[in-house]
């Protein structure tokens, strides 16, 4: 006996999670809905099988073939045009010639079909109708029988008022070949509606039969999540993959839950799927594969598809996640609340109940979701964010992706031309930038690749004259389970805003060189890196003076490339150095935390009589700096420590400052003689200003320097050999600098500022300060009596940034407080 398994519904009523995926294919507890289906058959010894396809038929095919993976024999008839169901089963007529049965691919039931059969044989029907009682019949077809099972007539989604039975149509049938007779050709046409009543007319024998077991249509999201419930509850007997390792809860091949994450029974942990420390999985959840909860992640009767991220503390309730969905920290879903596939939502969203997300969409971080998102995007991420391009490892930034963006810049450079590629000791990011040199050789442009490097030396290797670009793969500096990709013009230089519109043009439309395969770029190493990088940093300043003072220093190089790095550049400078941290390691730098290396070196500083200590962050641009007393700078007194020491050095006649930099530093640059240049927060901007004819210096105010007569760009180890030789030139400690240094009073804050209402705010703010003096380089800056108050929307989340200064810790905090109130007033 043969079956018909109609799979062309669209499932309209399941969006959007159908809505780039055919219904059948909805996944029960990890599997279709169509392979539970074919279980069934299979059990009752139906193994030749037609599936009528239509909406995305080849999605279906791709995944079932010819069905020998499971066992069966799978032929196909294909709907060009919507046949309804019985035209649909016409359109399949040359592959049946003998009684077959019909049964829908988008249902869930475990009913007896042999019984269905055997009534049908029985009765001498031509058709005979599976039925089952239920307790609401409004939404289906009840059907009315007679006592020996003959049916007496239909009623098609009837009121209240026309209930007189609660036994309905499965869309199960037992067929005679016959019935093409009463079926036309070439139009869509329903067994309910037009087949069946027509047998009903010429008195064929047509009989419903009430089946035994369980049915449900899963024609809504609610009942989506109830069809799980009731096969964790065993209600309905269907197949689940995994092992049960107690009773009620299945674990995939190779999950892995920690011991100190929670999973309650029953529930669904899919192959490949990780559950970290205190994430907690309740009651009736189901997790396809390749899911990973992070810590204190928290889940209770949601079902989440394959290969998605659920990030720290999220809190997802009676909730339906599509596939390759990216949740960050802190997310909060309510009950109702559905994502489609391939959605973004930022950090500390909160979706309300039953709001519906639909594929590919982006909502920011912060955003409150009270209605449905179908079209629109609330908070659309673009490619490059302020450091570059960045995501979580293997899921946002995949080696397919760093392929697209390492094709997208090759494209922008030309044919022939030479790139430099570097990394961290990261798994990630090795793997990352293998996919991208592939990338950049596909579009013709040759590699020579650094392997492990820190970012300035990839900086200034980029400078030779031969190459036309670089870029380096590393961990995030503030969160390690991303990965960041930077990109350089061939001046070492992060790439302009204009360079990264034209790699993101290239890579959204996916309009990459290709080149023939005599013109694909090569793959070498730069010759000779690290020791001709080392002697040119040597060359800027007086090796022989810093030899003379026989300089004791601590130098922590957590764990990151500066540890190849700093041997070369210290070698000729006569130091007696303590090095903590002097090698790679990739878990060392997981774990780091560059405040507490500094706690560590001012300990060994004091221990040790050194005349100073510094902390190099992992990446080689950052310097924490710890005086010959043990305190350790912050980076305001970091940068007026320095700017002080430059003081009759410099053979320039500028300094480049970020324009939120303290007043007081811009008091000593000019008293010493020199020019400020107040520039824009983002590192190109002060790179850009750096490379200005007459500036000799230049910092931002996170613990970065750059000295442009070397390099114009951060570098740790350039800043660190110029402390050296500053101090040898005055004959001076560190603590003594320190002590020479004015008091600063700054606050900063943040407030949440939705996307859409950062430029009315900064419009706003602009306005409210018409009567002082404006200083808009960067944001807006307003100077008052007793200080000044900046305010700066953020590029990369829904937050505005309040700096403020005043003469006394006080006011400064009054100032950004009045800031931070009328934004959050604005925003109501």
């Amino acid at each position: 006996m043969k079956a018909v398994i109609m799979a062309g519904g669209e499932g309209t009523r399941l969006r959007p999670l159908t809505s780039n995926m055919p219904k059948p294919m909805m996944p029960l507890v990890n599997r279709p809905m169509m392979e539970h289906i074919i279980d069934l058959l299979k059990s009752h010894g139906i193994e030749d099988i037609v599936v009528t396809v239509a909406f995305m038929a080849n999605t279906i095919r791709t995944y079932f073939g010819d069905g020998s993976e499971f066992g069966v024999n799978i032929s196909y008839a294909t709907e060009e045009t919507p046949l309804g169901t019985a035209g649909s089963v016409r359109n399949a007529m040359d592959l049946l010639d003998e009684r077959f049965l019909v049964i829908s691919g988008d249902v869930l039931t475990d009913v007896d079909l042999e019984g269905i059969v055997a009534f049908h044989e029985e009765r001498g029907a031509m058709a005979t109708i599976g039925l089952v009682r239920v307790d609401n019949p409004l939404e289906f077809g009840i059907v009315i029988t007679r006592e020996d099972g003959s049916i007496e007539r239909f009623l098609e989604k009837p009121s209240w008022g026309q209930v007189f039975s609660d036994t309905i149509n499965t869309g199960i049938f037992v067929l005679e070949p016959e019935i093409f007779d009463f079926i036309p050709d070439g139009r869509a046409v329903d067994f309910s509606g037009e087949v069946f009543p027509a047998l009903l007319a010429e008195e064929k024998p047509l009989f419903g039969a009430v089946a035994e077991g369980y049915w449900e249509d899963v024609g809504t999201l609610e009942a989506y999540l109830g069809a799980h419930k009731d096969i964790l509850d065993g209600k309905v007997k269907v197949h689940i993959d995994g092992f049960e390792t107690e009773p009620g809860l299945w674990l995939g091949e190779g999950a892995e839950v920690h011991p100190d994450a929670r999973v309650a029974a029953p529930a669904v942990v899919g192959d490949n799927c990780r559950i970290e420390a205190g994430a907690v999985v309740g009651e009736y959840s189901v997790l396809g594969s390749n899911i990973r909860v992070r810590t204190d992640a928290s889940l209770d009767r949601t079902v989440v598809h394959d290969n998605t991220y659920l990030g720290e503390g999220t809190r997802l309730r009676g909730t339906i996640v599509g596939r390759s969905c990216d949740l960050r920290a802190g997310v909060r879903t309510d009950e109702g609340v559905v994502l489609g596939d391939e959605c973004f939502v930022g950090e500390d969203a909160t979706l309300a109940p039953e709001v519906k997300v639909y594929p590919f969409k982006t909502i920011e971080a912060g955003a409150t979701i009270n209605t449905s998102i179908v079209w629109e995007s609330r908070g659309a991420r673009s490619l490059f964010g302020r450091e570059g391009v960045s995501g979580l490892a293997n899921v946002d930034v995949t080696p397919e992706f760093a392929t697209r963006v390492a094709m997208a810049y090759g494209s922008v450079l030309k044919k022939g031309t030479t790139i430099i590629t570097s990394r961290d000791s990261s798994r990630s990011a090795r793997m990352l930038k293998r996919a991208m040199m592939a990338g950049f050789n596909a579009t013709g442009v040759t590699v020579q690749d650094l392997e492990v490097a820190s970012v300035p030396v990839t900086r200034w290797v980029t400078r030779r004259p031969e190459v036309a670009g670089g870029l380096t793969v590393r961990l995030h500096p503030d969160d390690p389970q991303q990965v960041v990709i930077r990109f350089f013009d061939g001046d070492g230089l992060d790439v302009t805003e204009d360079g990264r519109r034209k790699i993101e043009r290239l890579f959204n439309r996916e309009d990459f060189r290709r080149v023939f395969p005599g013109e694909i770029g090569d793959i070498g190493f730069a010759p000779r890196a690290l020791e001709h990088y080392a002697t040119a940093l040597e060359s800027t300043v007086d090796t022989s003076r810093i030899r003379g003072r026989h300089f004791k220093v601590v130098i922590d190089y957590s764990f990151g490339s500066a540890s190849f790095v700093m041997p070369n550049v210290l070698a000729k400078l006569g130091l007696e150095a303590l090095v903590v941290n002097p090698f790679l390691s990739t878990a060392g730098v997981l774990s780091s935390d560059l405040d507490r290396h500094a706690t560590n070196v001012a300990d060994l500083v004091r221990a040790s009589g050194s005349d100073f200590g510094a902390v190099m962050d992992p990446g080689g641009e950052r310097i924490m700096l710890i005086d010959d007393r043990g305190t350790v700078l912050d980076h305001t007194q970091m940068l007026l420590a320095m700017l002080r020491l430059i003081e009759g050095t410099l053979g320039a006649e500028a300094v480049a400052l970020p324009v939120n930099v303290t007043d007081r530093a811009i008091e000593m640059v000019r008293s010493a003689g020199y020019e400020v240049e107040l520039t824009k927060l983002s590192v190109p901007a002060i790179m850009d200003a750096a490379t200005t004819p007459g500036v000799g210096f230049a910092a931002d105010t996170e613990g970065r320097c750059i000295f442009p007569k070397f390099l114009p760009a951060f570098d740790a180890a350039a800043a660190f050999v110029q402390l050296l030789d500053l101090l040898s030139f005055h004959e001076r400690k560190l603590s003594e600098v320190v002590e020479s240094l004015p008091a600063v009073h700054q606050r900063h804050e943040t407030v949440v500022t939705p996307w859409e209402q950062k430029g009315q705010v900064m419009r706003s703010l602009l306005e409210q300060a018409k009567d002082h003096d404006v200083d808009l380089i960067d944001g807006v800056k307003v100077r008052y009596a007793n200080g000044w108050v900046m305010a700066l929307p953020d590029p990369d989340d829904p937050v505005t940034h309040v700096w403020s200064e005043g003469t006394t810790a006080n006011e400064a905090s009054q100032l950004c407080q009045e800031w931070i109130r009328r934004i959050r007033q604005m925003v109501r």
